[in-house]
């Protein structure tokens, strides 16, 4: 059973509860009421789940006709030679080959399958998503040892209104969660000690600055 913290519903709602969050904190101007988020995060080794847009290199042994590169569909679902229909999002590429093997094995002989991703989305569950001030406000694939200075070095940094030093990270692995990190501090000074380790499906919140 997939955990509440991770469903899609509880993705949107985190969202929507980050949305609000960006407005309330831009209008109360103090966030000591935060922890500071933790430098070390763990993170399990985890591999790969394709995602929705994700596209996908399929390679059948020996049979080039039935090779092909597709997109995963909105719906998380691909079309193939011979083969309709298969779900892929949520998969890790590893099982989807073996379905696709099973599919195939009604049509030829001993069918080798291999899955290459190209093209990285990832789940939404596991992206990490900024929103607030600053620069490319976007949703960023996660990855093994991603940091808080990657992913806002992806983002563009800070917009010239952001108030870096009272931004949020939401922590959706931990029921949503609200930590204080300090931009400002890491990206404008080069404070290494604001780095922190960033965990699937954390939202930062970059609130405007009234000064």
């Amino acid at each position: 059973m997939q955990s509440t913290a991770h469903s899609p519903l509880a993705a949107l709602r985190l969202v929507a509860t980050a949305a609000a969050l960006t407005l309330g904190l831009s209008a109360c101007g103090t966030f000591d009421r935060y922890p500071a988020a933790p430098t070390k995060a763990s993170n399990p080794d985890q591999l790969y789940k394709i995602g929705a847009l994700d596209q996908l290199n399929i390679v059948v042994w020996r049979n080039p006709d039935l090779s092909t590169t597709v997109t995963v569909r909105p719906d998380g679902r691909i079309s193939l030679p011979l083969v309709e229909n298969i779900v892929a999002a949520g998969r890790q590429p590893a099982d989807l080959s073996r379905e696709i093997e099973q599919a195939l094995s009604k049509y030829i002989r001993e069918p080798v399958v291999t899955v290459m991703v190209n093209n990285f989305q990832g789940v939404s569950t596991e992206q990490i998503r900024i929103v607030g001030e600053a620069t490319k406000p976007q949703s960023v694939p996660f990855r093994q040892n991603l940091t808080l200075l990657d992913v806002m070095i992806q983002a563009g940094g800070l917009t010239d209104f952001a108030d870096g030093n009272g931004a949020v990270l939401v922590r959706g692995s931990e029921g949503g969660k609200q930590y204080s990190i300090r931009l400002k501090d890491l990206l404008k000074r080069g404070d290494i000690s604001a780095n922190v380790d960033i965990k699937p499906g954390d939202i930062i919140i970059v609130p405007q600055s009234w000064f």
